[in-house]
């Protein structure tokens, strides 16, 4: 089976299951090659739904689990949009698809590098990589509307809640690496915050 062919199939299982309803998060599933953003040793399990290593000890997570916390960030076009957690660049592809202004933050120099040369393969020229602390978000372009971080924290660092707009959303991977809540917190004021729960989900700690 050819990937492209495995790419319809799961995006075909989203929409008939209603799991993935966001038009816009569809039409960017399908705008963006995950094929480039894949260790090439592992390109034929592009579209398998399951994680993948893409070196460094870390993981690209399983299309399913990304496409899920992208609908969660309701991204719009014309917001700002930080992430937390770059790996191999390819969700910051997918934002991008949606909202070009995007910033990402990656702590270890070797994916940082990796996710900038596949950002730049697949056409993403203006997603913006840095390499630093993503626990300390990116203060010189901040505030930003959205917030995601892409692995699990036991709660979400203050300067990422200071970084997030008022009205802002933000979504992140709480509690046990293997056992972690999705949560959404949402700003209401600077310093009132509204959080909600949707469900269990395993992913690699933030540090």
């Amino acid at each position: 089976m050819n990937i492209e062919h495995q790419k319809q199939q799961l995006f075909s299982y989203w929409e008939k299951n209603d799991l993935i309803s966001s038009d816009n998060v569809l039409k960017a599933f399908m705008a963006v090659p995950r094929e480039l953003f894949i260790d090439p040793s592992y390109r034929d399990q592009s579209y398998a739904d399951h994680p993948l290593p893409i070196g460094c000890d870390q993981t690209i997570s399983q299309p399913s689990t990304v496409m899920l916390m992208l609908q969660l960030l309701e991204l719009i076009p014309g917001q700002r949009a930080l992430e937390i957690g770059t790996g191999s660049g390819y969700n910051a592809a997918l934002i991008a698809e949606i909202n070009r202004e995007v910033v990402t933050v990656e702590r270890i120099p070797q994916l940082a590098k990796i996710a900038k040369l596949n950002l730049k393969k697949a056409g993403y020229h203006d997603v913006i990589v840095v390499k630093g602390d993503g626990k300390k978000g990116y203060l010189p372009l901040a505030p930003y509307d959205r917030i995601m971080v892409t692995a699990a924290t036991q709660k979400v660092p203050k300067q990422l809640k200071d970084q997030l707009s008022v009205g802002g959303l933000l979504v992140a991977p709480i509690g046990a690496t293997y056992r972690c809540d999705m949560v959404t917190i949402k700003k209401i004021s600077s310093n009132h915050f509204q959080t909600s729960n949707h469900g269990l989900f395993s992913f690699v700690p933030l540090v």
